[in-house]
C-alpha cells in the first residue's frame, strides 16, 4: 500500500535497525518482489553504526514513538533523496513521518514485510565487518535497556532506600535516647540542676559542649543558645549547686559524648529530609494521606511498595499488630482496630471514641492513592489530596453531627422509636376517657344547682 506515492515498485528497502546500526538496502531486480523467495536480490548501499549503547536506545526509542532522530534524517537525505527513488518500509507510521519531514515516497506492503524478514533472518551475511558475538552483544544490552526504558524504570522509584532509610531513622532515635539519658545521669552528678532547667536534649548537650565544667558558666556567655531568663536561671543554681566535683578526665568524656549527640542528631535531620524527598518521588499520594513516616514504614513492613499494594485495606488497617492479632484471635477476644496506621495526624485529630472508624476510613481511603503509586505512570499527588480531602470532611461529621447510622442497627432503633410511639398513643385515649366523664360530672352538678333554686 503506497503512502503519499503511487510508485508501484521501491528501489530502496530501510532502514532496517539492529541493534549494531541501521541499514538502508538497493533493490538489484525489482521484479524478483513477487516472489515468495526474497533472498539475494538485495545489496547492502550504506551502513550507519552506531558508536555506544546510549546512542542505539535513543534511536531505538525515537523509532517506537514514530520519530526520526537527527542522524538517520541525515542518512535519508543522503542516500535515498539525492537518489530520487522512492523507499520500501516496515511501519507505516514512520513512512508517514518521512513522507511529512523528508517529502519521500515511501511504500509498505505484505511484499515488503517478507522482503524485511528475509533480510533480518540473514543480517550476519549482508552486513560486513560485525562479527556475530559483537551483535549479539549489543543486542542484550540493546534489549535490557528498552525493556528498562518500556516499563519506565526510574533510579528515582527504587523504593528499598525507602526501607532502609526509615529502618536507620529508627535506630538512630533508639541510640539518641540512650545517648541522650546517659549524659543527662553522667552530668548529672556534677550539676544536678541544669537538668531540670534545660529541657530540650539538643540544647542540653550544647550547652555542656561549649560550657563544661560547672565552674565556667558564670563567665560563660550562652546568649545563642538560651534565652536570657533561662540564662540567668542556669548560671544561679551554678555557684551553689549541690553536685560532686569532677576531674578533668571526666568532662572530657562527658564532652565527647554530647560532640556524639550533636553530630547524630545533625544526621538524623539530613535523613528525614532525604526521606521525605524520597517518599514524595516514590509515594506521593501516600505521603499526603497518611505522612512520610507512616508510609514509609508501612512500606517497609509489606517489604515494598508493590508488596503493600497487593494488600486489602483490612489488613492495611492492623498492619503492623501480628502478633496482638493472632493472640486475640487464639484467646477468641476483640481483635486490634488499628496498627502503624494509628499514628497517621488524622487519627491522632479525632477523639478516643472515634479513632476505630477512622483508622478504618482512612485505610480503606489509603488503599487506592498505594496502588496508584505502585502501578501508575503518573507522578501526581492529585489523588492523594482529594481522598484527604474526603478522610478530613469524613472526621468534621463524625465530630460535630455524628454519623448518620444506615445500618441494621439503625432499623432496629428505628423500630424502637415508633414502639415508644404506640405507647404514647395508649396513654393519649386514657386521658380522652377522663375528659369524657368531666362533661356528665359537670352536667350532674349543674342539675344539683338548678334542684336547690327550685
Amino acid at each position: 500500500m503506497p503512502l503519499g506515492s503511487t510508485v508501484p515498485r521501491p528501489h530502496h528497502v530501510g532502514p532496517v535497525e539492529m541493534s549494531v546500526g541501521f541499514a538502508i538496502f538497493k533493490v538489484l531486480n525489482e521484479k524478483k518482489l513477487q516472489e515468495v523467495d526474497t533472498n539475494r536480490i538485495v545489496k547492502l548501499k550504506h551502513f550507519e553504526k552506531f558508536q555506544h549503547t546510549a546512542e542505539a536506545l535513543a534511536t531505538f526509542t525515537a523509532l517506537m514513538e514514530g520519530k526520526i532522530n537527527k542522524q538517520l534524517k541525515k542518512v535519508l537525505k543522503k542516500i535515498v533523496k539525492e537518489a530520487h527513488e522512492p523507499l520500501a518500509v516496515a511501519d507505516t507510521k514512520l513512512g508517514g513521518v518521512i513522507k511529512e519531514k523528508l517529502n519521500l515516497s515511501c511504500i509498505h506492503s505484505p511484499v515488503v514485510n517478507d522482503l524485511m524478514r528475509g533480510i533480518r533472518s540473514q543480517m550476519d551475511g549482508l552486513i560486513p565487518g560485525v562479527e556475530p558475538r559483537e551483535m549479539a552483544a549489543m543486542c542484550l544490552g540493546l534489549a535490557h535497556s528498552l525493556s528498562r526504558y518500556r516499563l519506565k524504570f526510574s533510579a528515582d522509584k527504587v523504593d528499598t532506600m525507602i526501607v532502609q532509610a526509615i529502618s536507620l531513622l529508627d535506630d538512630l532515635d533508639k541510640e539518641l535516647n540512650n545517648y541522650i539519658m546517659r549524659c543527662r545521669e553522667w552530668y548529672g552528678w556534677h550539676f544536678p540542676e541544669l537538668g531540670k532547667i534545660i529541657s530540650d536534649n539538643l540544647t542540653y548537650c550544647k550547652c555542656l559542649q561549649k560550657v563544661g565544667d560547672r565552674k565556667n558558666y558564670a563567665s560563660a556567655s550562652l546568649s545563642e543558645l538560651l534565652s536570657e531568663e533561662v540564662e540567668a536561671e542556669v548560671k544561679a543554681p551554678a555557684e551553689i549547686s549541690m553536685g560532686t566535683e569532677v576531674s578533668e578526665e571526666d568532662i572530657c568524656n562527658i564532652l565527647h559524648l554530647c560532640t556524639q549527640v550533636i553530630e547524630i542528631s545533625e544526621y538524623r535531620t539530613q535523613l528525614y529530609e532525604y526521606l521525605q524527598n524520597r517518599m514524595m518521588a516514590i509515594a506521593p499520594n501516600v505521603t499526603v494521606m497518611v505522612g512520610e513516616l507512616v508510609g514509609a514504614r508501612l512500606i517497609a513492613h509489606a517489604g515494598s511498595l508493590l508488596n503493600l499494594a497487593k494488600h486489602a485495606a483490612s489488613m492495611v488497617q492492623i498492619l503492623g499488630t501480628e502478633k496482638a492479632l493472632f493472640r486475640a484471635l487464639k484467646s477468641r477476644r476483640d481483635t486490634p482496630k488499628y496498627g502503624l496506621i494509628y499514628h497517621a495526624s488524622l487519627i491522632g485529630q479525632s477523639s478516643p471514641k472515634h479513632k476505630g472508624k477512622i483508622s478504618r476510613m482512612l485505610a480503606a481511603k489509603t488503599v487506592l492513592p498505594i496502588r496508584y503509586d505502585a502501578f501508575g505512570e503518573d507522578s501526581s499527588s492529585a489523588m492523594g489530596v482529594e481522598n484527604r480531602a474526603k478522610s478530613e470532611a469524613r472526621l468534621r461529621i463524625l465530630e460535630v453531627r455524628g454519623i448518620r447510622k444506615i445500618s441494621g442497627t439503625g432499623k432496629a432503633l428505628a423500630k424502637a422509636e415508633k414502639y415508644e410511639h404506640k405507647s404514647e398513643v395508649q396513654n393519649s385515649e386514657l386521658a380522652q376517657n377522663k375528659r369524657t366523664l368531666i362533661p356528665t360530672h359537670t352536667h350532674h352538678i349543674q342539675f344539683n344547682s338548678a334542684q336547690e333554686s327550685d
